[in-house]
């Protein structure tokens, strides 16, 4: 059942939750780090991957809200686990790029 929206602006705001969403960027910030010169929209990612790692927190509170509107997020909340939140936390950036 998908989050009532108290539920979800809640876990928007949630500290632990935004951490595990900056840990969740960082990974994917390392990825687009190292991947292909000619991955679609590489320019694009790179220059999010860097102030990704310039500015974690920034990028944290700036996926935090797509990445609650996934569906798995929607599922289960800040109960998710580490593999379901990586792949909210990658499809969230995906939207936004």
């Amino acid at each position: 059942m998908a989050l009532d929206y108290n539920a979800s602006a809640a876990l928007m705001k949630d500290a632990e939750f935004i951490g595990r969403v900056k840990v969740a960027c960082l990974k994917f910030a390392t990825y687009i780090n190292g991947e292909p010169t000619n991955t679609p929209a590489h320019n694009t990612r790179i220059k999010w991957a860097s102030n990704t790692m310039l500015a974690p927190e920034v990028a944290a509170v700036q996926v935090t809200p797509v990445a609650v509107m996934d569906q798995a997020v929607q599922g289960a909340g800040g109960t998710i686990d580490d593999a379901g939140l990586q792949s909210a936390v990658e499809n969230a950036i995906n939207k936004m790029l």
